[in-house]
C-alpha cells in the first residue's frame, strides 16, 4: 500500500496542492474497479473522470469506463496498452502502479461511499475556483461589465456546478458525446410513438418534427390573429396535461412523458392565459368566460376543468419588459425548485435587450443568443414567438417566408426551428363581396367552406429534419389547435 501512497506526484500545478482532494480514495476506488468491472455502474453514477483530482486517475477511469461500456474487460494487463505512453502514469512507475492500485482495492460495498467522497471534493474544488473567479470580475472595474451582468454569470455558473458537479464543461471527449447521442435515440426507440423529444400533442407536428428536442430554439412566427399565442398555448397545455413523473432513460428522476412547462407571458396578463387554457379544457368560448356569460352546463364545465387543472405543472410569468438576463435567471430558479421541461416565450420582441445597443437587429441578436444559451444550458426545448413584418400583406399569397421575420437574419440564424402559423380563412373573411354580387359570394361561400375551420403549421427551416407544411384544425370560439382528419380516417382517426 505504502509504495502508492502520495500527494504531490501527478496532481495538478502546485497552486492546486492546497485545494481538498483525496488521492487515496482516488487509488482505492480504481483499484476496485480493475479488479471487479461489475462496480462501474455504482461509480459511475455518482463521478465522472472529471471528479479526478489526479489527471492520471482520470484518464485510466476514462479508459476503464470505454473498455466496459463495450463489455471489455478492464484490468491492469488490458489497459497497460493505452497507458504505456502517458508520461504521467510513466512518473508514478508505469504499468506496474496499474498493478499497486489493484492491490489497494477497497471492498465492493464502499465504492458508491469513496466515489460520493471524491465528488464532494470535486465540488468543493469548484466552488473555491469560482469564488476566486467571481472576487477577481468583482475587483476589475470597467465600463463595459456591470455588476448585474457578473451577478447573472455567477449564478449560471452556480446552477451549472449544483447540476453537473463542475462550473464549466469545456471540450468533452467524442466518446462522451457519442454515448449521449445513442441514448437519446435509444429513448426515442423505446418510447411509443418514435419521438426523440417532448410530444406536443399534435400528431401530425410531432413526425414532422420529432417531439421537441432538448437544447434547441424553435421560433414560432405569424401576423397578428394568425394564432400564435393559441398555438403555443395549446401546446404547453398539452405537455403540462401529459406530465408524468418517474426514471428517465439516463436514470435521472423526472419526466418521462410530457413536462413542466414555463411560459413567459409578456404580452397577455397570467389571468387572460389561464381562461384561454380553460376555454380550450372546458369547451367554452373565451369571450363567454370574459362575459361570465355562460349556461349553467357551461359553468359546471367550467369549474371541473379549472379543479382538474389545478396539479397541471403550468407556470406563468407576465412580467413585462423582462430583461434576457433575468429571463434566463428565473428560469434557472423554475428549473432547481419545480422542474422545466419545455420554456415558452411570448413574444420575442417584448424581451428586453442587455444594454441599449446600436441597433434594433443587435439587440434581437442578443435576445435570440441568449435564448439559445437558455435552451442549452438547462438542456430544455425553448419556443419563443415572434411578429412578421409587414411585407405579408403586400403579397398575393400571404403564407409566410423565412424573409418575412422581423430582424430575420439573427433569428434565422440562432433557430433550429423557424415555423409559420398561416390561417387562409382569417384572409377570406375580408375578401367577402357585397350581397348584390350573387355570383361572386356563391364563389367566396364555396372557398370559405373549404378553408373553414384549418390552419397551417409551415415549417420554413428545421436543422435535424425536413421542411414542409403541417396540417392542423383550428377552432377559433375555443383558440384550439388540433389534429386534422384526414379524408381517409375514420371517426376515431385511424
Amino acid at each position: 500500500m505504502n509504495e502508492i501512497m502520495r500527494l504531490d506526484q501527478g496532481v495538478p500545478a502546485d497552486t492546486d496542492a492546497a485545494l481538498p482532494h483525496n488521492i487515496e480514495a482516488e487509488q482505492q476506488l480504481l483499484g476496485a474497479l480493475l479488479t471487479n468491472n461489475d462496480l462501474y455502474d455504482r461509480a459511475a453514477s455518482v463521478i465522472r473522470s472529471e471528479h479526478f483530482f489526479d489527471p492520471v486517475h482520470a484518464r485510466i477511469f476514462d479508459i476503464c469506463a470505454a473498455r466496459i461500456q463495450k463489455n471489455a474487460l478492464a484490468s491492469p494487463v488490458t489497459l497497460k496498452p493505452f497507458l504505456e505512453e502517458d508520461e504521467g502514469l510513466a512518473a508514478l512507475g508505469g504499468p506496474a502502479y496499474l498493478v499497486a492500485l489493484a492491490a489497494s482495492a477497497v471492498a465492493a460495498y464502499a465504492v458508491r461511499d469513496y466515489a460520493q467522497m471524491i465528488y464532494d471534493l470535486a465540488v468543493r474544488r469548484e466552488l473555491i475556483r469560482l469564488g476566486k473567479d467571481i472576487a477577481a470580475q468583482a475587483t476589475d472595474v470597467t465600463v463595459d461589465r456591470e455588476p448585474a451582468d457578473q451577478i447573472v454569470d455567477a449564478e449560471s455558473r452556480l446552477y451549472s456546478l449544483a447540476e453537473q458537479g463542475r462550473s464549466e464543461s469545456g471540450f468533452q471527449s467524442f466518446l462522451s458525446a457519442i454515448k449521449q447521442a445513442v441514448d437519446v435515440a435509444n429513448a426515442a426507440y423505446q418510447r411509443d410513438g418514435g419521438l426523440a423529444g417532448i410530444s406536443t400533442g399534435l400528431d401530425d407536428m410531432d413526425k414532422k418534427l420529432g417531439g421537441l428536442h432538448r437544447s434547441d430554439l424553435l421560433i414560432l412566427a405569424g401576423r397578428p390573429s394568425m394564432g400564435k399565442t393559441s398555438l403555443a398555448t395549446n401546446i404547453a397545455f398539452n405537455v403540462a396535461k401529459a406530465y408524468r413523473r418517474g426514471t428517465t432513460h439516463d436514470g435521472r428522476d423526472g419526466a418521462v412523458e410530457g413536462g413542466v412547462v414555463g411560459f413567459y407571458s409578456l404580452e397577455m396578463s397570467a389571468e387572460q392565459l389561464a381562461a384561454r387554457v380553460l376555454s380550450e379544457a372546458a369547451e367554452v368560448p373565451s369571450e363567454q368566460i370574459r362575459k361570465g356569460d355562460m349556461t349553467e352546463a357551461e359553468f359546471r364545465r367550467f369549474v371541473e376543468a379549472a379543479k382538474d387543472l389545478e396539479s397541471c405543472p403550468l407556470y406563468i410569468d407576465d412580467t413585462p419588459a423582462l430583461p434576457i438576463a433575468q429571463l434566463s435567471a428565473r428560469a434557472r430558479r423554475q428549473k432547481r425548485t419545480h422542474g422545466l421541461d419545455l420554456l415558452i416565450v411570448d413574444y420575442l420582441q417584448l424581451v428586453k435587450a442587455p444594454g441599449h445597443g446600436d441597433s434594433r437587429v443587435n439587440e434581437v441578436s442578443a435576445i435570440t443568443q441568449g435564448l439559445k444559451a437558455i435552451a442549452k444550458e438547462l438542456d430544455i426545448p425553448v419556443i419563443a414567438l415572434s411578429q412578421l413584418s409587414r411585407q405579408v400583406e403586400s403579397r398575393e399569397d400571404k403564407r409566410p417566408q423565412l424573409s418575412d421575420l422581423r430582424e430575420s437574419g439573427s433569428i434565422e440564424q440562432d433557430a433550429d426551428v423557424v415555423m409559420f402559423v398561416y390561417r387562409e380563412e382569417y384572409y377570406k373573411e375580408r375578401e367577402k363581396p357585397g350581397d348584390h354580387q350573387l355570383d361572386k359570394m356563391a364563389e367566396w361561400q364555396a372557398a370559405m367552406e373549404a378553408v373553414n375551420g384549418k390552419a397551417e403549421v409551415i415549417i420554413g427551416k428545421q436543422r435535424h429534419g425536413p421542411i414542409g407544411t403541417v396540417d392542423l384544425s383550428f377552432e377559433g370560439r375555443f383558440t384550439r389547435f388540433g389534429n386534422l382528419a384526414k379524408p381517409w380516417q375514420d371517426a376515431r382517426g385511424r
